[in-house]
């Protein structure tokens, strides 16, 4: 299925029924009162968030959607049928904008969430309810309220816990498949991933969801290289792993560049990527092969930009579980401060030890 995370639609809401202007006329009642029913309500246009949906590919061609009108009323007190709802299946984790407005409407985060974004419009009233002491004979109906009309921006941002950042090429398509069941696109050039790809990480019995995001280059804020569709997928994650290539380029200016990109982006938009936690590894340690080299680059990255990155080789699985020990941290870490729950707590204090995470070999789902 075709990746999608935005798509423009256009959506109307039903016109309410016009109500009756009726009397009631019988055999032997020539000249009964008034009758007239109201008319019916407009249909709405509702949506619907689910977590059976990952893309909005369904509203990529089908962009218009019309809730049903309200019916007239009736003589004989009869009021209209109301009009159909329109449903809207949308995947979690989908923002609606107001087109026109830039106006954010909605952000579909849970399961089952209902909002309402066109109202139908109310039914008018009959001649009957018109009625009054002083007017026993009303020639007066209520007019349905009219349909609305709203251009909407669908926005799909992956809820994942965890993030790959780097630059193109970086390794983050063949880490993710190496942890997860996820088979991404894996090949030896830029640009390889075009869509975001997500994956379940099971590491000493706690589930992640890893998102293998777009290489991300100079100007990424700015929109550059699609930056925008790009980075939008960071904001709802929990942490970042940030991946830099050991066989390319110096590693500090690489390290800097995109900590730049996810700062300029916190002041384009309201989401705050900058500020989330952040696990950052060397990775093609294989390709490399000079253990005395690595270590002279690690001692110096870390004496530049104070942070210690760990060294890992997803070809050959060396520094894995160093790096999935880092993320299973951060996330219990988030679970307990965010929903204090007593199981965070006894998970975080039964985490396995990092010296040991290398001799376990079977805690990659």
């Amino acid at each position: 299925m075709q990746f999608l995370d935005e798509a423009k639609i256009y959506v109307f809401s039903g016109k309410g029924g016009d109500g009756c202007l009726s009397f009631r006329r019988e055999r032997n009642i020539p000249f009964g009162g008034p009758d007239g029913g109201n008319g019916g309500r407009g249909g709405s246009v509702v949506a619907v968030a689910t977590n059976n949906l990952n893309t909005l590919i369904d509203y990529r061609f089908n962009q218009h959607f019309k809730a049903g009108k309200g019916q007239h009323g009736m003589g004989s007190n009869m009021s209209g049928r109301n009009g159909d709802d329109i449903i809207m299946k949308l995947p979690v984790g989908t923002e609606i904008w107001n087109w026109e407005t830039e106006e954010l409407i909605a952000d579909l985060t849970e399961e089952g969430q209902e909002v309402v974004i066109c109202k139908g419009g109310n039914g008018g009233r009959g001649n009957l309810s018109f009625v009054s002491s002083t007017n026993r004979a009303p020639r007066q109906f209520g007019k349905g309220q009219p349909a609305t009309e709203i251009t909407l921006q669908l926005r799909l941002k992956l809820l994942a816990d965890v993030g790959l950042v780097g630059f193109p090429n970086a390794g983050k398509s063949t880490f993710i498949s190496r942890v997860s069941n996820a088979k991404p696109k894996v090949a030896d050039y830029p640009f390889t991933t075009l869509h975001p790809a997500l994956g379940m990480v099971r590491h000493y019995g706690t589930d992640m969801v890893m998102a293998d995001l777009p290489g991300l280059i100079e100007g990424a804020a700015e929109g550059r290289g699609l930056g925008h569709q790009f980075l939008k997928h960071v904001a709802r994650c929990r942490a970042i792993l940030h991946l830099i290539d050991l066989t390319e380029g110096d590693p500090v200016e690489k390290y800097r560049v995109i900590r730049k990109e996810l700062e300029d982006y916190d002041g384009y938009f309201d989401d705050s990527v900058s500020t989330l936690p952040e696990v950052l590894a060397f990775s093609k340690s294989d390709a490399v092969g000079d253990d005395e080299f690595i270590k002279e680059l690690v001692e110096d990255f870390a004496e530049q930009t104070g942070v210690t990155p760990h060294v890992f080789s997803s070809a050959s699985g060396d520094g894995l579980d160093l790096v999935l020990n880092d993320l299973r941290e951060v996330y219990l870490q988030y679970q307990l401060e965010e929903e204090g729950s007593s199981e965070s707590t006894e998970k975080l204090s039964s985490e396995t030890p990092l010296e040991d995470a290398e001799s376990s070999g079977n805690t990659l789902a």
